[in-house]
């Protein structure tokens, strides 16, 4: 530990007699400094005993000594020595009792003990603090490396935990703990994923302090990685602020899993290789060999249903999205003990994971957050007058198995077509399936279609020669029926009869074609949802 005062009074050498602030010579001493200017202040940084004889002071005068120590106290010196039998045979009493005063420990040095003594005392011990802090660090970063070696980055973590007495935390990519020690700080770790998530926000290396009333305790956040993305976080709770040798751990903890983040990522590109290979093999219908290929690593995945996932995106911050995504889905299926197979194409993202699993789940979420957050968007750009842009649209198959997945990649691309027409971010293939066709009307080809094939009726309409479109919909949703659909309208079935016939003058085709009738009938719907 740095010197103290009490240090400094109990060195046998240096003889000095404490004159006031006995309660508190237990702070730290930063430097000691020599000055006899009446106010040295600006020159002070704050931590240093100061060392005077009173050259330039009138220490006989009470209100002029309660100015300067106050001035000291408020630059935030911590002590002052008083060299007796120089200037004053005697500390002056009205230095002794503004010290007291104000709290600020005072130190008689006796005349056979020079300034010089008491720097070199404070030098030495300073010194030798910081050379143990070194020698400390070094042991802690050998003991950080061997644990890396041998455990892993839960041996780093409880090392680490173990240097500064406080507690450690791993971050995955999504901000979701990974291990931490001792195990009881799994809880605490957890509740600071709001300021993990910040914390990735911006560039890497990044860092930020965590504590007050909420906290129980000190928290330091350190992103780790590389690139500018951070692939993971450390967190490292404490009681108090780090010392220089638990420094020189958290740096060392800091570089060893940030290389072993690395080496993950590197394994990760080389997973990535082989799970491309095994999706290409699905897609041509050999599930024998892409389960060869498969192995122990995707193994597992192809003999139980899977979800095809497609996602796709523009360039730019949806760009970004599908990175995301692909983090959000290898995060949740690494925490669910899962394998998943996950293959960057460019502007395209095609994922195979359990179904019912913590990976399509988390894929669910992440795009209905991106849901909510594109419809703010779109109201901020309303609200401004600029067009809305392309985003990220993910689409999901029905669960298969490798035998299908052909037919599985075409269903999630089917559904990732419908969430870009439909401007949503997520559609599911079994939505589709069991929904209705009447929402896939909305879509600009299908009305400008349907505005073409009833325009000649609108237009007769218009003139007040008739009610062709109003009739044209009672009888086709009464099937053909006259009497029903004239009394929806309200006129005699000759009335009716007679329409129909304009109906077809007018447009050309005949009524007795179910195709003619099934058009117009799509046609009337499409219009109506204007």
């Amino acid at each position: 530990m740095p010197p103290t005062l009490a240090s400094l009074v109990n060195h046998s050498a240096l003889k000095l007699t404490v004159r006031a602030g006995e309660d508190h010579l237990d702070v730290p001493v930063r430097w000691a400094h020599v000055s006899e200017l009446a106010d040295p202040v600006p020159y002070m940084e704050g931590g240093e005993l100061l060392l005077i004889t009173a050259l330039k002071l009138d220490a006989e005068d009470r209100e002029a000594m309660r100015r300067y120590v106050r001035r000291l106290v408020g630059a935030g010196v911590v002590g002052l020595g008083f060299a007796v039998g120089v200037n004053y045979d005697e500390t002056p009493e009205p230095l002794v009792d503004a010290c007291a005063q104000e709290g600020l420990p005072l130190l008689e040095v006796p005349r056979r003990t020079p300034f010089l003594a008491i720097s070199k005392a404070v030098s030495a011990a300073i010194a030798a603090d910081q050379y143990r802090a070194v020698t400390a660090g070094f042991a802690a970063q050998r003991e950080l490396t061997r644990q890396a070696l041998g455990a892993g980055p839960e041996g780093v973590l409880g090392a680490l935990a173990a240097q500064v007495d406080g507690w450690a935390a791993l971050y995955d990519a999504s901000g979701a703990v990974v291990a931490a020690a001792p195990e009881w700080a799994g809880r605490r770790a957890a509740r600071l994923t709001a300021e993990v998530e910040r914390l990735r926000e911006r560039p890497a290396p990044a860092s930020s302090v965590v504590g007050g009333p909420d906290h129980e305790d000190r928290v330091e956040l350190h992103s780790l990685g590389t690139g500018r993305r951070p692939r993971a976080a450390l967190a490292v709770g404490t009681a108090a602020a780090l010392g220089t040798a638990e420094r020189y751990a958290v740096h060392s903890a800091i570089a060893l899993l940030t290389l072993t983040t690395e080496r993950s990522r590197s394994l990760h590109a080389a997973e990535q290789r082989v799970g491309t290979a095994v999706l290409r093999m699905l897609l041509a219908g050999e599930p024998d060999h892409a389960r060869a290929v498969a192995g122990d690593l995707y193994g597992a995945l192809l003999d139980a249903p899977f979800r095809m996932i497609v996602a796709e995106s523009a360039s730019g911050p949806a760009g970004e999205q599908l990175g995301e995504l692909a983090e959000t889905v290898e995060s949740a299926a690494a925490r669910a003990g899962e394998a998943v197979l996950v293959v960057p194409e460019g502007e395209r993202l095609v994922v195979l994971a359990a179904d019912g699993g913590a990976a399509v789940a988390a894929c669910t979420a992440y795009a209905a957050a991106r849901e909510a957050e594109r419809a703010r968007s779109e109201r901020a750009r309303s609200e401004q007058g600029r067009a809305d842009e392309d985003g990220l649209v993910v689409g999901l198959s029905a669960p298969t198995g490798p035998s299908a997945a052909s037919a599985a990649y075409k269903q999630a691309e089917q559904a990732l077509s419908v969430a870009r027409r439909r401007g949503r971010v997520f559609v599911e293939h079994e939505q589709l399936a069991a929904g209705s066709v009447l929402p896939l009307l909305a879509d600009d080809a299908v009305k400008a279609f349907a505005d073409g094939l009833l325009r000649a009726l609108h237009e007769h309409d218009a003139t007040g020669r008739g009610d062709l479109v109003a009739s044209l919909r009672a009888w086709l949703s009464r099937h053909g029926q006259w009497d029903a659909a004239a009394a929806d309208l309200g006129v005699h079935r000759h009335t009716l009869r007679y329409r129909m016939r304009r109906v077809e003058e007018i447009l050309g085709r005949s009524l007795d074609d179910p195709d003619v009738r099934m058009e117009l009938w799509l046609a009337l719907k499409a219009t109506a949802t204007e």
